[in-house]
Formats: C-alpha cells, structure tokens, sequence
C-alpha cells in the first residue's frame, strides 16, 4: 500500500515545479545573505563573502553551481532566482534582509 505525500511534501513539489533549472551546488557555493535593491526590486545579492554580485551574474553563477539552495524560474522574459523549496520560511530569499551598496 503506498502512502500519499503530507501536504508539506506536496507543496514543496509543486513549488519545485515552478523552477526553471536546479543547478547543482560546487562543494564551495555560497550563499546569498542579503538583497540588493532599487525601487522595491530586487538587482543583486550579497552573498556569503560578503561580495555583492549583480542579478544577471548571480542567475550565472548559480547555473555554474557557485550558489546553494536557489533555482532559476522566470517571469514573462525576466529570469532570477527563486529559493529551493525546503519546507523552512526563515530561509526563503524573500525573508532575507536588504542590503545597502557604497556606490
């Protein structure tokens, strides 16, 4: 007899479905730590070196496997990062604090 997923596995598949790619991560990716943003949007992250990387060059070098526990999903033509589901909120790129550039 097979059992049915709980309704937190369920969720967390479907939340996966909405992911383009799950690159997987190098044995020393980073993780992001932070957001950068401009008018409420999110441009870039910092991570956890303390660089602060681009949005385009993070989609990079998350394909590249230098980032852990994030996917790539897309909106219309605009890629960015996603958090991969894992039943934990606190972790979730949306919970994350922004950050403030020294341009």
């Amino acid at each position: 007899m097979e059992l049915s997923p709980d309704k937190n596995e369920l969720s967390q598949a479907l939340a996966k479905n909405t992911l383009d790619d799950i690159p997987s991560p190098n044995s020393n990716a980073k993780k992001i730590t932070g957001l950068i943003k401009q008018g409420g949007k999110v441009t870039g992250y910092q991570l956890s070196d303390h660089t602060m990387i681009q949005k385009e060059e993070a989609i990079a070098l998350a394909r590249q496997g230098g980032i852990l526990g994030v996917g790539i999903a897309h909106r219309g033509d605009t890629e960015y990062l996603k958090s991969i589901p894992d039943g934990t909120e606190n972790n979730n790129l949306s919970n994350l604090p922004t950050v403030t550039t020294h341009e």
